[in-house]
């Protein structure tokens, strides 16, 4: 538990036991379909390892690939993972919350219920993305007993394999294939990671930047989540009249000025790692995914068309349909450069983060060509 003084601000062990208890079962699977699976998995992440570093030509830096393991998982081992990353990201937050959380009537109410309440929040939100997740390299991850993490403290690549047997027969694609597919994206995301050793550093020093821009005070935020759900649910409008809000999700409502600055940055390093894990996948996929074509149809068609209705509103009221632009705008980018320039080329992203593209230059490749490579060679 995060405790402080005696107190918990979010009931970790609650989190985790809500969203396994809520989370969908998985499909249909024998206990020996389910052994072939896991261990077919874990061939494809082994092969993917070279297939990735002779694409992109990025080599680890003093840190193999063993050294941040691939782990093979359910959707509770997936809940269990995140549960732990959380915990370690959010401790500054939370500690910054317990200080001032007895510094009013606001602050008193959410230490009575806080806990609780979170916890049972964070596991809904998480149970209905465990049976969505194909995959996640764990940058923050903390090792625990059942859940290893590289020796630095954190690293850790997850397959999820019910949920890829699920969209594998959902999609009716080829299963070896599509299996070897996702392989690939998630290895790119290592090999980013080992390969350019000051990325991890920076993306952590954004995301404490942005929690520590985050105001504390209970009844402030409470009224931000007020003003969010009205203007999500277009209360308080005329019929047919709409603002700019309605594509906003509800994270960005309830942000600061300070935190959408941060948030554009983190946005353009998201993209850029997104869409460069779909280049390579795609790259590296004829090669060696002989139906690679149509995996990437079938699975775009998904990607745009959602579940249904209810899981439409949900990705808009979390910012997930942000992150399928991410995936779109960022492998734009990275096509874009590699065309002019060629991968060495585009390679320089990852010189520094003053290499990193800006939110502005995802959408506007030839503006960081321009600023990356002809101010250096003038």
């Amino acid at each position: 538990m995060t405790s402080i003084g005696g107190a918990q601000m979010v009931d970790w062990n609650l989190a985790v036991a809500t969203a396994t208890r809520l989370v969908r079962p998985g499909p249909d699977i024998s206990r020996e379909e389910a052994r072939a699976v896991v261990a077919e998995l874990r061939r494809h992440a082994k092969a993917s390892e070279e297939h990735v570093r002779t694409f992109t030509r990025m080599v680890p830096e003093g840190t193999e690939p063993e050294d941040t393991p691939v782990l093979v998982v359910d959707r509770a081992g997936w809940i269990k993972a995140n549960v732990a990353g959380f915990r370690e990201l959010l401790r500054p937050l939370l500690a910054k919350m317990e200080s001032r959380r007895t510094g009013g009537p606001g602050g008193a109410g959410l230490g009575a219920v806080g806990g609780k309440v979170t916890g049972v929040e964070l596991g809904m939100l998480l149970s209905f993305l465990a049976s969505r997740v194909l995959g996640q390299y764990e940058t923050f991850a903390p090792a625990t007993r059942d859940l290893p993490a590289s020796a630095d403290g954190g690293g850790r690549l997850l397959l999820v394999a019910p949920n890829i047997v699920h969209v594998e027969r959902e999609l009716d694609v080829d299963p070896h294939d599509f299996r070897l597919w996702v392989a690939l994206h998630e290895e790119t995301h290592r090999t980013q990671f080992t390969a350019v050793p000051w990325l991890r550093d920076h993306l952590q020093g954004e995301i404490q930047t942005f929690l520590d821009e985050t105001d504390v005070d209970p009844m402030t935020f409470l009224e931000r989540l007020r003003e969010a759900a009205q203007s999500l649910s277009g209360a308080g409008r005329p019929e047919g009249e709409q603002g700019e809000s309605d594509s906003r999700s509800l994270v960005d409502i309830v942000q600061t000025p300070a935190q959408r600055e941060v948030l554009g940055r983190l946005t353009a390093v998201m993209s850029l790692l997104e869409g460069h894990a779909d280049f390579v996948m795609d790259g590296v996929g004829p090669d060696v995914v002989g139906s690679v074509s149509e995996i990437r149809e079938k699975f775009q068609h998904r990607r745009a068309q959602g579940a249904g209705r209810l899981d439409q509103a949900l990705r808009r009221l979390l910012g997930l349909d942000a992150k399928l632009r991410q995936y779109k705008d960022g492998e734009k980018f990275v096509r874009s450069v590699v065309e002019e320039v060629g991968m060495d080329g585009f390679n320089r992203v990852w010189t520094s983060p003053n290499t990193l593209p800006t939110k502005a230059e995802i959408a506007q490749p030839a503006d960081w060509v321009a600023r990356v490579h002809r101010k250096a060679e003038s």
